[in-house]
């Protein structure tokens, strides 16, 4: 009889960690324009550079860098169910109130889809909504209260 090798993941390093953070996360997107105005109108961003020949514009706020690359005209929209890559960005918010303020002021910009409104986040103490921004990434805004 064969001795059965089932694989164990191990849940914590045995070696401390090189990674420092997440230095930037880069979303394909189908219209650069559109995706571009809402990160700047609606979240506050500003640009910090571009690759014309890509193209992809980098935008940051000072806390968090993301890069928009133009998808070509034909590309596939993202499905998380059916397709391994990101299945969304994440962002931080300060207080309840200005997740309740971005909320407002990201279903009311031309494009954007809720994907979830603010509600809890089941288990946590704190709150979260989704939207798919202009070009269809969808993204999850929360507020987690410190303890």
């Amino acid at each position: 009889k064969k001795a059965s090798k089932k694989a164990t993941m191990s849940t914590e390093s045995k070696d401390p960690s090189l990674v420092t953070g997440v230095h930037h996360v880069g979303l394909s997107v189908s219209s650069l324009p559109d995706s571009l105005k809402f990160f700047i109108e609606v979240l506050g961003y500003s640009k910090a550079g571009e690759v014309k020949e890509y193209p992809a514009v980098f935008v940051s706020n000072g806390n968090s860098f993301v890069t928009l690359w133009q998808a070509e005209k034909d590309a596939t929209k993202f499905d998380r169910k059916k397709n391994v890559g990101l299945h969304h960005l994440a962002l931080s918010v300060a207080s309840l109130d200005d997740l309740k303020k971005l909320f407002a002021k990201a279903t009311k910009f031309p494009g954007v889809k809720v994907h979830r409104e603010p509600e809890a986040l089941k288990g946590t103490n704190a709150t979260h909504f989704f939207i798919f921004e202009p070009s269809g990434c969808r993204i999850e805004f929360v507020h987690w209260p410190s303890a």
